[in-house]
């Protein structure tokens, strides 16, 4: 087998294959044999026409195509191997001279991997601001807890006030019309916590047992409903009943009720070692994204327009099923915030993510890491925990999906090489 390479535009390279003419009649000759396997043609078995016979039924440009589908992966696996092409997307055939008895001649183009040219990435010095805790955070932890193990005592001898929970029938119309999915009865609303239209909560306080009324609100802007969309909307309301909310009392008591806590003391010291922590975890994920950034801002790539468009197709696809999973169209999207405006924020989505991805690699070669058995277990582990499955099942199943297990191995190496940069580099916290 014959090779010629010829560099074009941007990252492709052009290959020029020859195979040579015996490879190829055996290649064309098991062609015939396989499309013989399952043709009906009148008079033979399946597998038991003659060549001839098979060339004028299918024809002889379909073998020839069969055949070079056939051959042409592994010469095409063994031209990128024995020049050491970094290829990053599947190539393709794009012309070819296919004469029996003669040398097969294919070209076929590949996308090579963009050169990377990093800047510094080791020996940084950087600073973050420092995720200091609030000085009334110790005391929110406290109150949280308190309002989770309050009790509700039911009130008749007053209006609502914006702490209590009202128990309410309500049905809402926008522009004459009964609004789909906008009515409940004996509905529990916390009037001091609630994600209900902005105002809706707020026109229930004040009002008194099963009195009857109508409040008007508006529908935000970016409402995922096109049709209710910055709509004025009516709801008739009543109110079937009012519960206080009754906090418990912040002493040992209470901090023997909600953990295994002897006195308040100790309660206190549990929270503050939790604040502490989610601290030092907040300020190393920062400094572990300030290092990364900087050092993916020293590098110099260009980023040829056929990753993008792949990149950006691929985004769409993520976009569209993440939507779909929180009930929204992705056309109603599209026309909410202007097809132009998406594709600019895909595009620089992106942009992002290819460069990060070639930095991280590159960053791999240039000192040599490798990903070993305790780094993918680290990851299994994690997915584990995070999809409620047992690390042995997640393996399972990721041997049916290569490319999922390819991911996730994209994924185990950018951690490594994150983790190398963090070990490699230093970060001054500031007030």
């Amino acid at each position: 087998m014959k090779v010629t390479l010829e560099k074009e535009k941007e990252n492709i390279v052009k290959l020029d294959i020859t195979i040579p003419a015996k490879d190829a009649v055996d290649a064309y000759n098991g062609a015939v044999r396989r499309i013989a396997q399952y043709v009906n043609i009148d008079g033979f078995r399946k597998g038991k026409a003659p060549r001839s016979v098979v060339e004028r039924h299918v024809g002889v440009e379909r073998i020839k195509q069969e055949a070079i589908e056939s051959i042409m992966p592994k010469a095409i696996s063994q031209a990128i191997s024995e020049n050491n092409l970094d290829v990053i997307a599947q190539p393709y055939i794009t012309d070819y001279k296919f004469n029996i008895g003669e040398d097969l001649e294919v070209s076929a183009k590949a996308e090579l991997r963009p050169e990377v040219t990093l800047g510094q990435y080791k020996d940084l010095k950087l600073e973050i601001k420092d995720a200091v805790i609030e000085e009334d955070a110790l005391q929110k932890q406290l109150d949280r807890l308190a309002e989770q193990n309050s009790t509700q005592v039911t009130v008749i001898d007053r209006p609502t006030n914006d702490t209590d929970i009202a128990v309410i029938d309500f049905e809402g119309t926008c522009n004459g019309e009964k609004i789909k999915g906008g009515d409940a009865k004996n509905y529990p609303l916390d009037l001091g916590h609630s994600n209900f239209i902005p105002g809706f909560a707020e026109q229930i306080v004040g009002k008194n047992l099963n009195d009857e009324f109508d409040i008007n609100v508006t529908f935000p802007e970016e409402y995922h409903d096109e049709k209710l969309k910055g709509q004025p909307a009516t709801f008739k309301i009543k109110i079937n009943e009012i519960k206080e909310k009754k906090l418990p009392e912040i002493n040992d008591e209470f901090a023997q009720k909600v953990g295994p806590f002897k006195t308040l003391d100790e309660l206190k010291a549990d929270i503050q070692k939790y604040l502490d922590s989610q601290r030092e975890k907040t300020n190393k994920q920062n400094s572990e994204d300030e290092i990364f950034q900087k050092v993916v801002d020293a590098a110099k790539v260009d980023i040829p327009q056929t990753m993008i468009d792949r990149e950006v197709a691929s985004l769409r696809e993520e976009y569209k099923q993440r939507l779909s999973a929180q009930g929204i169209d992705w056309e109603s999207l599209v026309k909410a915030q202007g097809e132009d405006h998406l594709a600019e924020n895909l595009k620089a989505d992106a942009l992002a993510r290819i460069k990060n991805s070639l930095v991280i690699d590159k960053i791999a070669k240039e000192e040599q890491l490798k990903l070993e058995q305790k780094d993918m277990e680290q990851k299994f582990a994690q997915l584990g925990m995070a999809y409620g499955l047992k690390p042995q099942d997640l393996v399972q199943q990721l041997g049916k999906n290569p490319e999922l297990l390819s991911a996730i191995s994209q994924q185990a190496m950018n951690d490594k090489v994150r983790e190398f940069l963090v070990q490699n580099n230093s970060v001054e916290l500031k007030i």
